[in-house]
């Protein structure tokens, strides 16, 4: 019964490959970077994070950091829950598509349509940390065969689950049902025959999207579409003359090896001040950074002042007094 569920489920979404969750926001007006509302919702008895998440366009750890008082798997009948639905644009140019690591989402733009589109995915685990930098679509394939790698088969081989050297299209293959394919050797976007591993850090270093996210993907990206592969754990964006943060955890890796370090926020925002008179609430700054809920809060005045401000960020919010701003954070 179990095995012909599988094959139902994955012929359903090959032959409907329009459906899904995903989060299509107009693009902001100019000199405005952040999308959506953050919203509210009333559980059910039998409700999961991760059921929530799938359907509201979200990841499972996505809803962890913004409602860190409420048991995920037991939130319990009418608890109320935050769906963090409410994003500053990553840093860059607003093209193709953009991956956050460190926000576990990405960011597509379709050419000439004034809009974004984001999913949540799922990314390489620790020690199989999924690179950044820029790359390009190469190729799609639907119903996708997969060839593990002879590390990923000797990983299986050593928990006595051995992996054939072909993984054929069907419902046992975990790369799902659609793959698009990246010039960064190795690397692809993909479904998956796991879908509660999404907004996880549990892949081998590849991309992965819930089942319906990639069949809507894989029709709207083309060949060529370039891909910008980030690891931003803060953002800092307008809107209304107002600035705003959003905070995310660091991916461990970055945490083991800088500890408790704030100064890519300040980075962050003095990019985003730019010529800007207005003067940020470094306090307000601070605390967002330590509750790294994943929604955009203010940090500026709603109201710009008028004097100039000439205050520094305070030496308090940096691992040390003597350490410099760092360059593009890796997450490697």
């Amino acid at each position: 019964m179990k095995s012909l569920l599988s094959v139902f489920i994955y012929t359903l979404y090959m032959t409907l490959p329009g459906i899904g969750n995903a989060l299509s926001f107009p693009l902001p007006a100019p000199g405005n970077d952040i999308v959506g509302e953050v919203r509210q919702i009333q559980t059910r008895y039998e409700d999961t994070f991760s059921d929530i998440a799938r359907a509201n366009g979200l990841g499972y750890t996505e809803m962890t950091e913004s409602n860190p008082q409420v048991d995920p798997w037991l939130p319990g009948e009418g608890t109320s829950v935050t769906l963090p639905t409410r994003f500053i644009l990553p840093p860059g140019p607003r093209e193709g598509v953009v991956i956050n690591l460190a926000e576990l989402r990405l960011y597509y733009f379709p050419k000439g349509e004034d809009r974004v589109i984001t999913y949540p995915l799922g990314i390489g685990r620790e020690g199989w940390s999924t690179p950044t930098g820029n790359a390009r679509v190469t190729r799609k394939q639907q119903g996708p065969t997969w060839y593990p790698p002879e590390s990923i088969r000797q990983e299986h081989a050593a928990k006595g689950s051995p992996l054939p050297k072909v993984v054929k299209p069907g419902p046992d293959n975990p790369l799902g049902t659609h793959a698009i394919y990246l010039s960064m050797a190795g690397y692809l976007l993909h479904g998956t025959n796991k879908p509660y591993g999404v907004g996880m850090r549990v892949s081998h270093g590849c991309i992965r999207l819930y089942p319906e996210d990639i069949a809507a993907l894989f029709d709207q990206v083309a060949p060529n579409t370039p891909v910008r592969i980030i690891n931003e754990p803060y953002k800092a964006g307008w809107e209304n003359g107002r600035l705003f943060v959003e905070t995310h955890p660091p991916l461990s890796e970055q945490r083991s090896r800088e500890g408790i370090n704030f100064t890519p926020l300040v980075r962050a925002i003095i990019n985003a001040l730019g010529d800007s008179q207005q003067k940020p609430d470094w306090e307000a700054m601070k605390q967002a950074a330590l509750g790294q809920r994943g929604i955009p809060v203010p940090v500026t005045p709603a109201v710009a002042p008028t004097i100039p401000s000439t205050t520094p960020a305070p030496h308090s919010l940096m691992l040390s007094e003597s350490e410099p701003v760092a360059s593009d954070s890796q997450g490697r």
